[in-house]
This record gives structure tokens, C-alpha cells and sequence, in this order.
């Protein structure tokens, strides 16, 4: 019951906060309430496939090969992988977390896992092209040059300073997942 209740505790806060408000302020309740359904439908719309896609792809994807494309010893076809990866990938930020932790699961390297956060978060193909329509090439080609520098040297400079024991911890825990 513990465990159970201690998972959505985040869900039954925002339940409690609902509740209090509907009682407090009627009007502000119920657009708390079709709010926090409106987030609740998005987010049940988006995950289903995205965790039938990483069950696919822990299934389908063998340990070695990620390790070989992706891990410690990829270098830069790795940094290549995480990065296309990541700005190829369709869908809110909080999707590529459960792709995360199967790459983590995978032997994936722990910067190339960042890069890969990294680009998902700003070197979107679909937001490049509405920035090229928005704001023109010029703005758009240089804000993803530096994109793709910051996020590989932000990737990299994380990886140096958490060390070997805080990073064994975050791939144990992925494991028991």
C-alpha cells in the first residue's frame, strides 16, 4: 500500500489541490479540473505507443549492439547517433526520459544519453523548419549551429563532473526499472 500510494503521491496532491479549490472558488475548481484532465488526456494519447516503441526496441535491440553504436567506446558515431536520435524524434520533451533509461538499460554512454536529451529538446527538425518559415534561414541555421555545439559540450561537461560512483547509481536504478 505504501509503494502504491508513495508512486502517485504527485497525483493525488494535484487531486487534494483540485478539490480544495473547487471547494474555495467554484469557477477556478473546474478550470483547474479541465485542465489538469486536458494534461492527463494529451499525456494518455502520447506515452501507449511511445512504450510500445521502447518495448520493441528493448526486445529488438541487442545489449552489444547498442553498446557498439552507442557506448563508451563509440566516439563519434555515437555523438551522430544520440543527436539524430534525438532531433528526428516527434513528441514533448518527457517522451525521451523512457527512451532514456532503455538506452541507459542498453549500455548506452552517459554523455551520448544527454546529447540525445539534449537534441530532442532543441534541434527538432519540425521546430527548425517553422523557425526557417518564422524567422528566416539565417536566424534558424545559426541558432542550430550553436545548438548542436552547446548540447554536445553540455553533454560532455556533465559527464566530467558526476562522478563514476553517481553515475553507477543512475544506471543501477534504470536497471531495476
Amino acid at each position: 500500500m505504501k509503494i502504491i500510494f508513495k508512486r502517485y503521491l504527485g497525483f493525488i496532491i494535484i487531486l487534494g489541490l483540485n478539490i480544495i479549490l473547487l471547494i474555495i472558488n467554484r469557477k477556478i475548481g473546474l478550470r483547474s479540473i479541465s485542465i489538469s484532465g486536458s494534461n492527463i488526456l494529451e499525456m494518455a494519447k502520447i506515452l501507449p505507443p511511445i512504450f510500445v516503441l521502447l518495448g520493441l526496441m528493448d526486445v529488438w535491440t541487442p545489449r552489444e549492439t547498442m553498446e557498439k553504436i552507442m557506448g563508451e567506446k563509440s566516439g563519434l558515431i555515437g555523438i551522430l547517433i544520440a543527436f539524430f536520435l534525438g532531433s528526428l524524434a516527434a513528441g514533448p520533451l518527457y517522451a525521451a526520459f523512457p527512451i532514456a533509461i532503455i538506452l541507459i538499460k542498453k549500455g548506452a554512454k552517459f554523455s551520448n544519453i544527454l546529447i540525445f536529451i539534449g537534441a530532442w529538446s532543441t534541434t527538432k527538425v519540425p521546430m527548425f523548419l517553422f523557425e526557417t518559415a518564422s524567422l528566416g534561414w539565417r536566424f534558424s541555421v545559426i541558432r542550430l549551429i550553436m545548438s548542436i555545439f552547446g548540447v554536445i559540450t553540455i553533454g560532455y561537461m556533465i559527464e566530467l563532473f558526476i562522478s563514476k560512483k553517481e553515475k553507477e547509481n543512475l544506471y543501477n536504478k534504470a536497471r531495476l526499472m
